[in-house]
């Protein structure tokens, strides 16, 4: 039977990237919200000989999201999920910016990890922004609450973001959902291994798409001097990695984060500790 790949995100950068990747060897269905990208990628797939299926879903709606899944197993067995959807501070305040990247997540996860053959895995993308944020200011005590009480996991990210001055809000409520992507891709992993499904995070820098360049002036962006590699990420160095990571062959890969982003954090790092060494 036919494997598939689901990508959310699809019609965006790293999402398109992927796509082009895991297309050489399997369908692709891909999935985002304006019907308008979804067509320029399947477009812009089929000139490269791939043909995708494209379903408008909002991952902000569960049955959206069951709905897309369904889809996707009328294509074929879907073998992988590549979570890339997600939004920016630049694109919203702090509220739309977690139900998005925190509940969005949370909504293809269990969506999948209730649907999905066995051997199938999901990767799920972070960021360095969950490296960066102080583990002080992570209300981690309160995730679990995403699989309980998802009301009230929603109040209390956004107290933790209540923290921050009015024009900061969205760029912390950004990291704290990162942050907890990151956690869910690790916590989940043996409640996931019982349906013998694999699931990961990976955490892109600053990469060169439209999404990434809205922060060109902020967050992300204004990292790039500070990397080891002082350049932005290309979404096909993110495509392969993520690629990989969906694929068999990284099949005892499973529970954990993989920082992608050109050294920044690890730069970072060393400054501090220098600067504390008073070096």
């Amino acid at each position: 039977m036919t494997r598939v790949t689901v990508i959310t995100g699809g019609a965006g950068g790293m999402g398109l990237a992927t796509a082009k990747v895991v297309g050489r060897d399997q369908a692709v269905v891909l999935c985002d919200v304006r019907q308008d990208r979804l067509d320029s990628a399947a477009t812009a797939l089929g000139e490269l000989g791939i043909a995708a299926t494209v379903v408008n879903a909002d991952v902000t709606d569960r049955a959206a999201v069951d709905r897309l899944l369904e889809a996707a197993a009328e294509v074929g067995d879907v073998s992988a999920v590549v979570h890339a959807a997600g939004v920016s501070p630049s694109m919203g305040d702090a509220e739309y910016v977690m139900r998005t990247n925190a509940l969005g997540t949370l909504h293809v996860n269990e969506s999948f990890f209730a649907s999905a053959p066995q051997g199938a895995a999901i990767v799920n993308v972070a960021s360095m922004a969950a490296h960066l944020l102080p583990e002080e200011v992570i209300p981690a005590q309160h995730f679990p609450l995403a699989l309980q009480d998802q009301d009230r996991f929603l109040t209390e990210m956004l107290a933790a973001c209540g923290m921050a001055p009015d024009d900061m809000r969205s760029g912390f409520s950004y990291a704290i959902s990162k942050a907890f992507v990151k956690w869910y891709s690790s916590a989940q992993a043996e409640r996931f291994n019982t349906r013998g499904l694999r699931i990961v995070s990976v955490s892109p820098g600053s990469i060169d798409t439209e999404m990434g360049r809205l922060e060109e002036q902020a967050g992300a962006g204004a990292m790039v001097a500070d990397a080891a590699v002082p350049r932005w990420g290309k979404p096909e160095e993110m495509a392969d990695l993520l690629a990989y990571c969906a694929s068999d062959r990284a099949g005892y890969l499973t529970g954990t984060d993989i920082l992608n982003d050109g050294g920044v954090v690890a730069s970072m790092r060393e400054r501090a500790r220098l600067a504390a060494a008073g070096g």
